[in-house]
């Protein structure tokens, strides 16, 4: 098989960074004059039979993972979720106070957490839970798992970063901020 020319390989990388699929119009407008058609019908023939192939879809052409390959695809893909408050508050202070209980998360937070939020937590991998207090009732514990500690880059709990790091990295509301120089004054002083 010869090398394609070197207008075939434009058209090829231009479609190959497209993010949709181009019509014979736009390749050109990318390419400047010349034959498209003909290109795209070589590159189409040049990749049958391979993980990738070049379709027409309508008058727009594109790459896309040949079909029978497209199941190596879905098992890799990883979904993106986002971390809502409630869970970001429960896992920081599941970090800093382990081992802790829901109570005791809740008291923390000042408001109750719903199951869900610990569900999402224990699915990332990052808590667990960390056995039974010796108290009445015998709540259950969390703490974090070595997955949390790999994915936010700690040696170990001690790598935490402190109310200094904190701070300085300009983490913390200003209503935080106030509460602990509230906290921090003695009776008497503010007279």
């Amino acid at each position: 098989m010869t090398p394609p020319d070197d207008f075939t390989r434009a058209v090829e990388a231009v479609l190959f960074a497209a993010e949709d699929p181009m019509s014979v119009d736009s390749l050109r407008a990318h390419v400047g004059e010349g034959d498209v058609r003909g290109a795209l019908d070589r590159l189409a023939a040049d990749y049958a039979g391979r993980g990738i192939n070049l379709v027409r879809r309508g008058d727009r052409w594109h790459f896309q993972t040949a079909g029978d390959m497209a199941h190596f695809l879905r098992r890799s893909r990883e979904e993106v979720r986002r971390l809502s408050r409630a869970a970001i508050e429960t896992l920081a202070i599941i970090a800093y106070h382990e081992p802790v209980t829901r109570a005791e998360i809740e008291a923390i937070r000042g408001v109750q957490i719903s199951k869900g939020t610990l569900d999402v937590l224990m699915d990332a991998g990052w808590i667990r839970p960390g056995g039974r207090r010796e108290v009445p009732g015998r709540p259950l514990t969390f703490v974090t798992t070595q997955g949390f500690l790999a994915h936010f880059g700690l040696a170990s709990r001690r790598d935490l970063p402190g109310m200094d790091d904190l701070r300085a990295a300009g983490l913390l509301d200003p209503i935080d901020l106030a509460m602990e120089e509230l906290a921090v004054e003695k009776p008497g002083e503010g007279d």
